[in-house]
């Protein structure tokens, strides 16, 4: 009688044996596998079938083979044949697989080849609906898919906080006298309040790597400036110093001072600017701000680590 679907291809499978290693005075023997009872297994003891059963040659359950009687090592031979377990005996056709024969998730990290990713070569460029798959170390190397803009997003940090604080009107310092400087206005923040307008300093709240600029700029309309002194302060000392010391009286009425320095800063550190100015005839002088210029200014912004 024909078959209806495939034919059977018992040509191509076998059962499973298991060889015994005899131990004298011993009538219980581990299975490889699991069984239900004696039926799943034939037994055979020096190339003859033994009977299954209670009361017969041998009883099994789970991975216990019970015989009824103890065999002699270097005498007996033993061994079963597991009727319930076929074993393929060839390999699947090239090609005769295809993704609806496999399991979800079936094929591991273990089975990828590491080569298909590290043999290819480097992207310049992502195209916006391109797919970036990343190996993530704490998950055992576990492949991760990304979208480009989750890339983009997750990647790196941002410049914040960050500000701009700058005066918009004249400050009258003594001279030689180093004062600290007061600000006006805000030209930008990363958010409300970062600068202190009210106490004139910044007070960190994300600790890390700042870059702190700082610039002055000193005039006097009647007499000349010799020397100009611009300072950033953190918690309250001077850090940092800077000086444009004019070494001659050239008839100067303005002398602008700055720089800008990495500071290593923690939560709850702040900063603050001072400046200071020499005069020729000894009396006091401006500090120069501007509603419309960037004049006198301090400013910062957290690095990206």
């Amino acid at each position: 009688m024909a078959y209806v679907g495939n034919v059977p291809a018992r040509s191509f499978i076998s059962f499973e044996r298991q060889v015994f290693t005899i131990v004298n005075s011993q009538t219980a023997y581990t299975l490889s596998h699991s069984v239900t009872n004696e039926n799943d297994i034939r037994l055979v003891v020096n190339n003859i079938v033994q009977e299954p059963g209670s009361g017969k040659a041998y009883t099994a359950s789970g991975t216990t083979l019970t015989l009824s009687a103890a065999l002699t090592n270097g005498t007996d031979e033993m061994y079963c044949v597991f009727l319930g377990r076929a074993i393929g005996t060839v390999n699947a056709p090239a090609g005769s697989v295809g993704t609806s024969q496999l399991a979800s998730e079936a094929v591991t990290n273990a089975k990828v080849a590491s080569s298909i990713i590290t043999g290819q070569t480097a992207e310049t460029s992502i195209a916006t609906d391109d797919l970036i798959l990343l190996s993530d170390t704490s998950a055992s190397g576990a492949l991760k898919k990304m979208t480009r803009a989750n890339f983009v997003s997750g990647v790196g940090g941002t410049n914040t906080p960050f500000f701009i604080a700058r005066k918009t009107s004249d400050q009258v310092i003594s001279d030689a006298a180093t004062t600290k400087l007061t600000f006006e206005a805000t030209d930008t923040e990363s958010s409300s309040g970062v600068f202190d307008l009210t106490n004139n300093k910044f007070t960190v709240t994300e600790a890390g790597k700042y870059n702190i600029s700082i610039n002055v700029y000193h005039y006097d309309s009647t007499n000349d400036i010799l020397r100009s002194d611009g300072w950033i302060y953190k918690n309250g000392s001077a850090y940092a110093q800077w000086i444009n010391d004019r070494t001659s009286d050239t008839d100067e009425r303005g002398l602008q001072v700055g720089g800008s320095i990495i500071m290593n800063l923690a939560v709850n550190d702040y900063i603050e600017a001072y400046a200071r100015a020499d005069q020729s005839d000894g009396g006091s002088t401006n500090i120069e701000g501007s509603s419309s210029l960037l004049l006198t200014y301090l400013s910062g912004f957290k690095l990206i680590t």
